[in-house]
């Protein structure tokens, strides 16, 4: 079994359930995708209102990965370009999320390198940024699909009141 991935998918009722599904097993998981558990799907929904608003007004794109047994939605990770003049050759890829019941299977570096694929496909890009959660191991993982730390904001993120964790900076060049 594998992935299919889309990138701008049909805004359907199963995409936008599949989404929010997901998004919530994620986050109740214990993925570092901007909530801290437990979360309920109506948690999660605003956040995913406001992605869907900037999907539909082109400021973010989505590429989703679907089950080929079932057809759920097992994988995202969302695309937005620069607005900064000076640095609109890069992206900013977010809350990149892979199905805990598929954890173990690759499927993270294929929706990394999907994700590669789409950025490549878009004029003039040249890099992706994204940032992620010290304390996971992420940084570790996101290093191993060539991606490289260049920077990091100790405390920058508080998940508890006292549990601080560092916002970490990663960078993939495409070239």
């Amino acid at each position: 079994m594998a992935l299919n991935f889309v990138l701008d998918p049909p805004v359907d009722r199963h995409l936008r359930d599949g989404v929010l599904t997901l998004w919530t097993d994620v986050t109740n998981a214990g993925g570092a995708v901007g909530f801290v558990p437990p979360v309920t799907r109506e948690d999660v929904r605003p956040q995913w209102v406001q992605h869907l608003a900037a999907m539909d007004e082109g400021r973010m794109r989505l590429l989703a990965g679907f089950d080929e047994e079932d057809g759920s939605v097992a994988a995202t990770a969302f695309l937005t370009s620069n607005t900064h003049r000076l640095m609109a050759h890069w992206v900013w890829l977010y809350t990149v999320m892979v199905h805990p019941r598929h954890h173990g299977k690759g499927y993270g570096r294929a929706l990394l390198a999907a994700c590669e694929d789409a950025a490549r496909g878009m004029d003039g890009i040249e890099a992706i940024r994204l940032t992620c959660r010290g304390g996971l191991g992420l940084e570790r993982f996101y290093a191993s699909c060539g991606y490289k730390e260049v920077g990091r904001v100790p405390d920058a993120i508080r998940v508890s009141e006292d549990d601080y964790r560092d916002d970490v900076i990663m960078f993939l060049p495409l070239n």
